[in-house]
């Protein structure tokens, strides 16, 4: 059974985001620490605590061993985009979008072969 940890409207753009989640999907909850830890993106600050969430959320709610899990699922949506505009030279105007995602982490304990 999965757990799962989601962050909605957080102000990094998914792309950037699904690079690191990329980066952590099937590893051990370990070594997706270890991982994010040494990524240099921002984004990787907040994919941290929401693994971080997922697996509080395994150990407190159904009682998992942290050296079991792994990452089952690692997604990240599209939230809304905020627009604003950048005046420019001459009367015209830039668009700039402001864009946001739905970070969702989801853990499972690894099942031990005999």
């Amino acid at each position: 059974m999965a757990v799962r940890a989601q962050a909605k409207y957080v102000r990094v753009a998914p792309r950037k985001a699904r690079e690191v989640a990329d980066l952590i999907r099937g590893k051990s909850v370990a070594e997706a620490r270890s991982t994010l830890f040494f990524a240099n993106r921002n984004a990787a600050r907040v994919v941290a605590r929401v693994l971080n969430s997922a697996v509080a959320n395994a150990e407190n709610n159904n009682a998992f061993s942290v050296d079991d899990l792994y990452v089952k699922e690692a997604r990240v949506d599209e939230g809304p985009t905020l627009k604003r505009w950048q005046f420019r030279a001459m009367g015209r105007v830039n668009r700039i979008r402001k864009r946001s995602s739905h970070i969702t982490i989801a853990v499972e304990q690894r099942e031990v072969r005999s």
